[in-house]
């Protein structure tokens, strides 16, 4: 029963991002506010459901967290699952809201400027997760804001310049289920952002003579 709740608030949290980045995806009037829009909607469900799960809403977060040490393999992959089915959730009710997903889209980055933009954020993310809310100072109450802070400056900084700005698997998918982004940048974004989750973990590591 704990491990079903756990999934349910990572469920419940990677759909309200991805729903978020859908919509706002889809209406680019809202400009750079949809940055902002982002951030504050993983703030504040970090925030909501980060004493129950953890708050990841990521599947990179949850893999950097397993080799840090913080989540069990088990955890690890029903995280992960339940990550996943929210972004295609999330998606699949952006799409009737918005009356259809865009047309099929390629990939409008180079692959080399993807893979940089997805991994530098994606690691900055899973860092700033793991030094602020795994280890001895997470008894804090800027974790939230400083995570959601992450994904507002790496959307401002590369997110629709070098690469899509996803910094999360289950965000990624949820593009390529609207057709924003294509299935082949979908999968190089998808293993990026792992990646960088695991090299996070490493230097966090590293970093942390305690862990």
């Amino acid at each position: 029963m704990e491990t079903f709740k756990k999934c349910l608030v990572e469920f419940i949290g990677a759909f309200f991002l991805v729903f978020t980045v859908g919509l706002t995806a889809l209406m680019p009037s809202n400009g750079l506010i949809a940055a902002v829009a982002i951030g504050f909607v993983l703030m504040v469900m970090v925030y909501a459901g980060g004493y129950i799960s953890g708050g990841h809403y990521n599947p990179a977060v949850s893999l950097a967290a397993t080799v840090r040490g913080a989540l069990t393999v088990k955890d690890c992959i029903l995280y992960m699952i339940a990550q996943f089915v929210a972004g295609f959730a999330a998606a699949g009710l952006v799409v009737y809201l918005a009356g259809g997903a865009v047309e099929a889209a390629g990939c409008p980055f180079a692959l080399s400027h993807l893979i940089i933009g997805e991994f530098l954020f994606t690691f900055a993310l899973c860092y700033v997760v793991l030094t602020t809310a795994t280890s001895k100072a997470a008894n804090n109450s800027y974790y939230g804001l400083a995570i959601g802070s992450t994904v507002i400056v790496g959307a401002f900084v590369v997110g629709g310049v070098l690469c899509f700005g996803a910094f999360n698997p289950a965000v990624a998918v949820g593009l390529m289920s609207l057709k924003i982004a294509c299935t082949g940048a979908t999968l190089i974004t998808i293993a990026t952002n792992l990646v960088a989750g695991v090299a996070a973990a490493l230097v966090y590591k590293l970093v942390d003579s305690d862990n």
